[in-house]
C-alpha cells in the first residue's frame, strides 16, 4: 500500500484523537465512583438485613408486652370481680376464704406479669435503640451513595462532552485520508489497540522494540510513499526525520 508521506503522518493525528477516545472509555469504566457505589450497594444490603433482624426482633418484643398487657388485664378483672363478692360478704364462709387466697394468688400473679412486662419494655428500648442506630447509619449511607451517584453523574457528562468534541475533530480528519489507509488503520487499531506510531530512532513507537539488521534495511529501501509495518507488532509505523533512517 502506498500513500503520501504527509498524509501518513496525519494518521499520528488520527491515533492522537483515537487515543484520548480510548483513554476515555477507560476513564468512563474505572471511575471511583463506581467502585464506591459497588461498595456502598454492599453496604446498605447488609444493613437491609440488620434493619430486618432489628425490626423483628422489636415487633417480637410489641407481641409479647401485649400479650403480657392483656394477661395483666384479665387478672385485673378477675380481682375486682372477686373483690366485689368479698365486699359483699354473701355466701359460705369456706367461699370468701377462697376468694382471699384466689385474691392473694392473683395479687403474686399480677406482680409477677408486671415484673415480665417491665423487663421487655427494658429489652424493647435496646433492642429499638439497636434500630434507630442501623436506620441512622443506612441514612447516612444513603447519603453517600446520592453524594457519590452525583459525582460519577458529573464525571460522565464531561468524559461525553469531551469524547463528542473528539469525535467531531475525528469525523473531517478521518474523511480526508484515503479509505484504503483508513480502513488498515482501524482494523489494526482494532486488534492491537494502536494503529499507527511514529518510528523514531529506529525503535517502533508501537511496541517499542529497536529494529535491526535486515528489519533497517527493508524501511531504509522502501519508498518514501510505501506504508510500512513493524514486524513484530504489525502497526503503520510512520517515518520523519526522527526515525533514524
Amino acid at each position: 500500500m502506498k500513500a503520501d508521506p504527509k498524509v501518513q503522518r496525519r494518521l499520528l493525528d488520527l491515533q492522537a484523537i483515537d487515543t484520548t477516545l480510548a483513554q476515555l472509555a477507560h476513564r468512563r469504566r474505572t471511575l471511583p465512583e463506581l467502585a464506591e457505589l459497588e461498595t456502598l450497594a454492599r453496604e446498605l444490603s447488609a444493613l437491609e438485613d440488620e434493619r430486618v433482624r432489628a425490626q423483628v426482633a422489636v415487633d417480637d418484643l410489641d407481641r409479647d408486652i401485649a400479650r403480657i398487657e392483656k394477661d395483666v388485664e384479665q387478672v385485673r378483672a378477675r380481682k375486682s370481680k372477686d373483690e366485689a363478692r368479698l365486699a359483699a360478704g354473701s355466701g359460705p364462709a369456706r367461699e370468701l376464704e377462697a376468694l382471699q387466697h384466689e385474691l392473694v394468688s392473683l395479687n403474686r400473679r399480677q406482680s409477677d406479669l408486671e415484673d415480665a412486662e417491665l423487663e421487655l419494655m427494658e429489652q424493647r428500648e435496646t433492642a429499638q435503640g439497636v434500630l434507630d442506630g442501623i436506620e441512622r447509619r443506612a441514612a447516612d449511607a444513603r447519603e453517600r451513595r446520592a453524594a457519590a451517584e452525583r459525582r460519577r453523574d458529573d464525571a460522565l457528562a464531561e468524559i461525553a462532552k469531551e469524547e463528542e468534541f473528539k469525535r467531531q475533530s475525528r469525523q473531517p480528519l478521518a474523511g480526508d485520508l484515503p479509505a484504503e489507509l483508513v480502513t488498515l488503520y482501524d482494523k489494526i487499531r482494532a486488534d492491537t489497540g494502536l494503529g499507527a506510531a511514529l518510528l523514531t530512532g529506529g525503535r517502533c513507537g508501537g511496541c517499542r522494540l529497536e529494529l535491526y539488521g535486515a528489519d533497517m534495511a527493508r524501511i531504509r529501501k522502501a519508498a518514501p510513499d510505501d506504508v510500512v509495518r513493524c514486524e513484530e507488532c504489525r502497526r503503520i509505523m510512520v517515518r520523519t526525520n526522527e526515525s533514524g533512517l
